[in-house]
C-alpha cells in the first residue's frame, strides 16, 4: 500500500512537470487594451499566427481586461510578450528586472496625443499649451487612469499650462477607459472634452466613425516615447539559445510586400516596426513619477 502511495505520488509529480513543460512550449502574448475588443482580438490573433508560422512554435494571444492587469501578468510571468504603452512599459520593466525592450512602431519615438471638444462647447483650436486653460470647468474624460497618450501626458501638459484635475466640472475628470470610449463620450455630449491617442483619432476618422459636426481636434502635444514591446528576461531558457534575438528579428522584418504582414502592420497604425531601447523612456518614468504613477 505505501509503496503504491509512492508510486503514485511520482506519477503524479511527473505529471506535472511534463504540462508545465508542454506549457512552456507555447509563446504567451498580449497587449494593453487601449482600443474596442473586437480590434484587438483581429489583430493580435493575426499577429500571433504570423509569429506562431515564423518561429515555428505555437503562439497564443491572451486578451486583458485592464492595463494593469497588463503589468501584474508580466510581472508574474503568465505573460511573455507584451505590447504596452510607454507608463505601463516602464512600469512593467521595473517590476521585472532584467525584461527588454525589442521594438516599436515608427511612429512611436515622436508620438502624439490630441485634446478634443464636443463642438457645442463652441471651443475653437489653439496653437500654444498655454491656451489649454479654455477647458477650465468642462467635464473633461481622459482614457485609461494608466494610459501615456490618454492619461499621463494629457495631464501632464495639462497642468504645465497650469490647470489641476480639481479645475474640471465637479471638481474631477472621467476615465473613459479606452481611446474609442473617449471619443464616442465627447461625440456624444457626456463630456464636453477629453485626450487620447492621435493614432487612435486618425484611425477613426479615416474610417467615417467621427461625426466632424459634433467633434473637433483642438491641440496636438508635442511628441514623447510611447508603444514597445517588452520581452520576458527568460525567453532564451525556454524557447533555447538566441530566440528573443530571432523573436526581435521578426517583428521588424514585418514587410508591407506581405499582405497578410501588410494588414498586420496597418492595424497596428504602422509602416513598420524598429529596434527601441528602455533609455528611450526616461523622460516617460520621470513624468510618472512626478504624477504619481511610478513609486
Amino acid at each position: 500500500m505505501k509503496n503504491n502511495l509512492v508510486q503514485l505520488i511520482v506519477f503524479l509529480l511527473f505529471v506535472a512537470s511534463g504540462a508545465k513543460a508542454i506549457a512552456k512550449e507555447v509563446l504567451i502574448i498580449s497587449a494593453i487594451p487601449d482600443q474596442y475588443p473586437e480590434k484587438l482580438n483581429r489583430l493580435y490573433t493575426k499577429l500571433a499566427n504570423e509569429l506562431s508560422k515564423d518561429l515555428n512554435i505555437k503562439v497564443k494571444y491572451k486578451p486583458l481586461v485592464n492595463y494593469q492587469a497588463a503589468v501584474s501578468a508580466f510581472r508574474t510571468g503568465d505573460l511573455d510578450l507584451v505590447w504596452f504603452g510607454g507608463l505601463t512599459g516602464v512600469q512593467a520593466r521595473l517590476q521585472t528586472p532584467g525584461s527588454k525592450v525589442i521594438a516599436q512602431r515608427d511612429i512611436d519615438a515622436k508620438f502624439h496625443s490630441v485634446f478634443i471638444v464636443n463642438t457645442k462647447t463652441n471651443l475653437k483650436p489653439i496653437k500654444d499649451i498655454s491656451e489649454l486653460k479654455v477647458l477650465r470647468g468642462k467635464r473633461f474624460t481622459f482614457g485609461s487612469e494608466s494610459s501615456t497618450s490618454g492619461r499621463l501626458m494629457p495631464q501632464y501638459y495639462l497642468e504645465k499650462a497650469g490647470l489641476q484635475i480639481r479645475d474640471f466640472k465637479g471638481s474631477k475628470s472621467g476615465f473613459s477607459g479606452s481611446h474609442d470610449a473617449t471619443i464616442a463620450l465627447v461625440q456624444s455630449g457626456s463630456y464636453e472634452a477629453g485626450a487620447l491617442n492621435e493614432e487612435v483619432w486618425k484611425d477613426n476618422y479615416n474610417s467615417g466613425n467621427i461625426d466632424v459636426k459634433k467633434v473637433i481636434v483642438i491641440w496636438r502635444t508635442p511628441p514623447y516615447s510611447d508603444y514597445h514591446w517588452l520581452a520576458q528576461p527568460d525567453l532564451d531558457k525556454h524557447f533555447g539559445k538566441g530566440f528573443t534575438t530571432k523573436l526581435q528579428k521578426k517583428i521588424i522584418g514585418l514587410n508591407k510586400r506581405n499582405p497578410k504582414q501588410k494588414e498586420i502592420l496597418e492595424l497596428f497604425s504602422a509602416n513598420r516596426f524598429i529596434k527601441a531601447e528602455s533609455n528611450q523612456y526616461k523622460n516617460i518614468e520621470k513624468i510618472g513619477r512626478s504624477l504619481g504613477k511610478i513609486r
